[in-house]
């Protein structure tokens, strides 16, 4: 088999099969490696796009790196509804099956307390948002000959600039009660570096980038306080969840594809 091989994640053998029309990255469909106890879930890329240099000039382009992060996110996707797996990041590249083989070999441990540890779990996404303050209408002037002096001018500035800080700063104590509120009814939690929403389109600006760790048997309460908290939203303040992912942020796998800067940054705007 020509090519190199794409390794999408790491799990245990399982029974169920995947979708018989499942394609990922370049278009081609995933198998399954085993070794010992463990499967590499694996694909073969062309090396014209996956070898060292074309691959870090594709990482520059978004567009690209947005479609290489969907078909990523659609292997793992369907992987969880067969098995718990433990998805590696993005383009994680070897040059054949005894490459991949000796990965696993070198790792085995670790992937197997990571698995055991993920087992039956699911990792939840919530982002919290102050957006920005709709300007006020303009009330008309006062007719007069007289022209708006400096002095005037610098303490409406004043005025709005304390407004916005202090609009911020509610958005950010609402969001530290949140996290640790989450936090209390999740396995494990993490904080990730604000979205930036450049990137992502979304309005507003990102304060907290949480992901929290949920067996799926508690997934329901963990959405339940997620909805009551949105009926008790402040005015300008935007609460989103996302999921139910695998458990991308708790696998120790460096920038871990999530939905994305920096390679694996990037590819979390493609969720």
């Amino acid at each position: 088999m020509t090519g190199l091989r794409y390794v999408y994640a790491v799990c245990r053998p399982f029974d169920a099969a995947l979708q018989s029309q499942l394609t990922g990255v370049a278009g081609a469909p995933p198998w399954l490696l085993r070794h010992h106890d463990l499967i590499a879930v694996v694909g073969t890329v062309p090396e014209r796009d996956f070898e060292e240099g074309p691959l870090h000039a594709h990482l520059e382009d978004l567009d690209w790196l947005s479609a290489t992060a969907r078909a990523h996110q659609g292997v793992i996707d369907a992987l969880s509804t067969v098995t718990t797996p433990l998805p590696l990041r993005l383009a994680t590249v070897f040059r054949d099956d005894s490459a991949v083989r000796v990965m696993m070999e070198e790792r085995e441990d670790d992937f197997r307390r990571t698995l055991d540890r993920l087992e039956g779990r699911v990792e939840w996404g919530v982002k919290v948002y102050v957006e920005p303050e709709d300007e006020p209408p303009v009330e008309p002037e006062p007719r007069t000959d007289r022209p708006v002096s400096g002095r005037d001018y610098l303490r409406r500035r004043r005025q709005s600039v304390h407004s916005r800080e202090d609009r911020t700063h509610e958005a950010e104590e609402f969001a530290d009660r949140l996290h640790t509120s989450l936090s209390e009814h999740a396995e494990d939690s993490r904080v990730h570096a604000p979205q930036n929403t450049s990137l992502s389109g979304a309005r507003g600006q990102n304060l907290l980038n949480g992901a929290y760790l949920v067996p799926r048997t508690r997934s329901e309460e963990f959405v339940e306080l997620i909805d009551r908290t949105k009926k008790d939203e402040t005015p300008g303040i935007r609460v989103e969840l996302t999921g139910p992912w695998a458990a991308y942020s708790f696998t120790g796998e460096p920038s871990a594809p999530r939905q994305s800067g920096e390679p694996g940054e990037r590819a979390e705007e493609a969720r």
